[in-house]
């Protein structure tokens, strides 16, 4: 199989604000731009702002729905944290240590945009726990009520 991306629509209610978050914080390419969606290049995937009428509540938790990018390099997770304070994006959790002291250890940290979409970056301390690790039934935080 030749190269694929990953694409990933979601809902936005202000195109503008949209570009602002994604592409002045974050640091997204701008694709095109309609006036009823933004399309976005994020680490070379494909993100659509799809604009909307309905505004969506801040959510309670980080799950069930969430997306971002997992880093190979930690200097690369800690760059996009370091310019996620620098241009004032809102942190729904600072950035923190998951597992550690285990295969699963990672940092994270997780965003949320003005539309209330959230957005994970995380680092895996052992490259094998981004897919391998299955013996060991850990996913995610439900023990901390998230």
């Amino acid at each position: 199989m030749g190269q694929v991306l990953f694409h990933l629509a979601f809902p936005v209610t202000d195109l503008e604000d949209a570009k602002r978050f994604y592409v002045d914080g974050l640091g997204c390419s701008l694709g095109r731009m309609s006036n009823s969606a933004i399309t976005l290049n994020l680490n070379g995937n494909q993100l659509v702002g799809h604009l909307t009428k309905k505004q969506s509540e801040s959510p309670k938790s980080i799950y069930p729905r969430h997306f971002g990018l997992v880093f190979v390099s930690e200097e690369d997770w800690q760059a996009m944290a370091d310019r996620a304070r620098q241009k004032g994006l809102r942190f729904y959790q600072e950035a923190r240590h998951r597992y550690p002291g285990t295969r699963l250890e990672h940092a994270t940290f997780f965003l949320e945009d003005p539309f209330h979409n959230l957005l994970e970056f995380k680092h895996y301390k052992y490259e094998s726990a981004i897919f391998g690790e299955q013996h060991m039934p850990q996913v995610g935080d439900v023990e901390a009520g998230d």
